[in-house]
């Protein structure tokens, strides 16, 4: 049954099975559909973990439903950690998602990528692991409700999931996971363009630390990585791909779910299945009809535009909302859809005195090189180059990091093109280098709203992005921070200018004109479907199971389940919310709290506690 796509007569025994068990359990009786006790809508990262963790119980039937197509062993652009940029854009790997226009950014509109396969985002992403910081989560547990969701309720699922191969440093005392599905390599940061950035954050009065996901975040450190042995190692490849040979776990490609069906004649509240409809190759909808799949629990992954997206299409969010547009109410759930999180950032780029940087790598005589050497597992093929960054205060008023910088050894976007020079004669920069830099917590917030019931038409998502003065203030603050270091004795002997923003960008109202023109989201849009208190109008689950309120039969698992943002890219809490989850929906005893110390800035001394 595994792997099977769309299911065919093959598989009818498992419908006669799993028929047999709805009339047992009170369901609604349909025929020629297919019931499962777990069906799961999105393998991206948080389905992938979940389909593993759900289906381990040989008795439970899971079926997990991905819109996109699989992420097949053969594709390069998947697979080979540095073509991370050939995907984004494309419509085989990316859904092209745009924000609607931003008001505080001159009425632009924000790209979003979106992964189009098997794995979601963490098959396009660019593969940085980071946990965020332990006071994030003591800032969800000290929120009504969400007692379980601090740290130490927190940490010993980051650690269910990692195997870190940079090994435990003896003063991190066990915080690190050595045995989990999602492999960790760190580094290597050899180029001397890293060595240059690690020593320059010394001299510009940070710190250094061993490790950003350990015992102390704040500071400058090799980056973890979710790369396994010069490949990318999505959750699709660490979690799914292992298990699929499970016969209780089916998966479903190029699959929509059009909504989720409340036809129980006992309980208009309970979600009784979901309508799903084939794709064409490039995502399109077929010509077949959609057909029923029922199910015990539906489970939905589709992340922080998808859920909220699924949600109102069926009947789940703001009532006045969703009777605007002629959809029958099934439960009025305000929150769905609010909240919308993400962080957005910068390239501040440098040209390079010495030939230094890997951007020679980027001649296309050198790419069938460049792969005949991945193939070995080896060569500039085999890394993201995200090899180190830092975590840092903008300011001495913050408790902790509130600036994440990524370093990277050449001069690009993610786009893959090059620079030119900043003196208007268009030449093309030989050797560069760059960091990226923004804000980890700013507090504007957007909404994620379908404008009809068609479910081809993605949602209008705004970010309002840049709306508020605090925003406005560490953008500020973050451009000059980046470039404090970057002017650091240790860059003297590569530095030989800045190119973007330029010399011509010096005031704050030019940072920010500069900041509203050419910054790009991070792809961390997270929070839409946040867990919260029952009373509190904006919480959309109950934090003790993934329930969405008002339901029955319906949760949601992904990266808009967060009340806020973490600070770092938005994979590995994720991950460790579908690890968390998994033992909530099952109902097993949850992994006991590890009340290991962690550094907190806010202790004096920055001591333990």
């Amino acid at each position: 049954m595994a792997g099977s796509g769309l299911i065919a007569g093959p598989f009818r025994g498992v419908v006669r099975r799993a028929t047999r068990m709805v009339e047992q359990r009170g369901f609604i009786e349909w025929q020629n559909v297919w019931v499962y006790d777990y069906v799961i809508v999105g393998g991206g990262s948080a389905g992938c973990a979940l389909a593993n963790r759900l289906s381990a119980d040989p008795s439970h039937e899971v079926l997990l439903i991905e819109a996109g197509r699989r992420d097949w062993k053969w594709d390069v652009f998947i697979h080979m950690p540095a073509a991370l940029a050939f995907p984004i854009g494309s419509r085989f790997y990316d859904w092209k998602y745009e924000s609607e226009p931003e008001p505080h950014m001159g009425g632009r509109r924000v790209y979003h990528a979106r992964g189009k396969v098997l794995g979601g985002s963490s098959s396009i992403n660019g593969m940085i692991f980071q946990r965020g910081n332990p006071m994030d989560y003591d800032k969800w547990g000290a929120m009504p409700g969400l007692e379980n969701w601090d740290w130490r309720h927190c940490l010993p699922y980051f650690k269910r999931m990692e195997t870190t191969l940079a090994g435990q440093d003896p003063s991190q005392d066990g915080l690190r996971g050595e045995d989990g599905p999602l492999t960790l390599e760190r580094g290597p940061a050899k180029n001397p363009l890293f060595d240059a950035w690690l020593r320059a954050g010394v001299e510009a009065g940070f710190n250094r630390t061993d490790d950003v996901n350990g015992h102390r975040q704040e500071g400058f450190a090799p980056f973890d990585k979710n790369v396994s042995r010069g490949r990318r190692l999505s959750a699709a490849r660490a979690y799914l791909h292992p298990v699929l040979d499970r016969p209780n776990l089916t998966l479903m490609t190029r699959a929509q779910v059009d909504e989720v069906l409340f036809d129980d004649p006992n309980d208009s509240t309970r979600a009784t299945g979901v309508s799903v409809r084939k794709l064409g190759l490039a995502g399109r909808f077929g010509r077949k009809p959609a057909e029923k799949v029922a199910a015990r629990e539906v489970v939905l992954c589709g992340g922080a535009f998808n859920s909220p997206q699924l949600l109102q299409l069926s009947g789940v969010g703001d009532r006045e909302h969703l009777e605007s547009l002629g959809i029958p109410v099934v439960a009025h759930v305000p929150g769905v859809g609010e909240n919308l999180q993400d962080h957005l950032e910068v390239y501040i780029q440098y040209e390079s005195k010495q030939p230094v940087s890997i951007q020679p790598h980027l001649a296309h005589w050198k790419k069938p090189w460049i792969g005949l050497q991945w193939l070995f597992r080896r060569g500039p093929g085999s890394s993201n180059h995200f090899e180190a960054g830092a975590f840092v205060k903008s300011n001495p008023s913050e408790s902790y990091p509130n600036l994440m910088f990524h370093f990277l050894p050449i001069a690009i976007r993610y786009d893959g093109s090059s620079p030119g020079r900043p003196d208007g004669s268009g030449a093309k920069i030989e050797h560069g280098y760059q960091v990226h830099v923004g804000p980890m917590y700013s507090d504007a917030r957007g909404t994620v709203k379908i404008t009809s019931r068609d479910p081809k038409q993605h949602p209008a998502v705004l970010f309002n992005y840049l709306s508020t003065e605090q925003d406005r203030r560490e953008w500020i603050e973050a451009v000059r921070t980046a470039r404090t270091i970057l002017t650091q004795p240790a860059f003297d002997e590569f530095n030989a200018g800045e190119i973007s923003p330029g010399p011509s960008v010096e005031t704050d109202q030019e940072i920010m004109d500069w900041v509203a023109k050419d910054s790009e989201t991070a792809l961390h849009p997270s929070c839409t479907t946040r867990i919260g208190a029952q009373d509190d109008p904006m919480s959309v689950l109950d934090p003790e199971t993934m329930k969405v309120w008002g339901t029955e039969g319906l949760r949601v698992v992904d990266a808009g389940c967060m009340p806020n943002v973490s600070n770092g890219n938005t994979y590995a809490p994720t991950m460790m919310i579908a690890e968390k989850a998994a033992d909530l929906i099952l109902g097993v005893a949850p992994l006991p709290p590890d009340d290991t110390p962690v550094y907190r800035s806010d202790v004096v001394g920055g001591g333990r506690r």
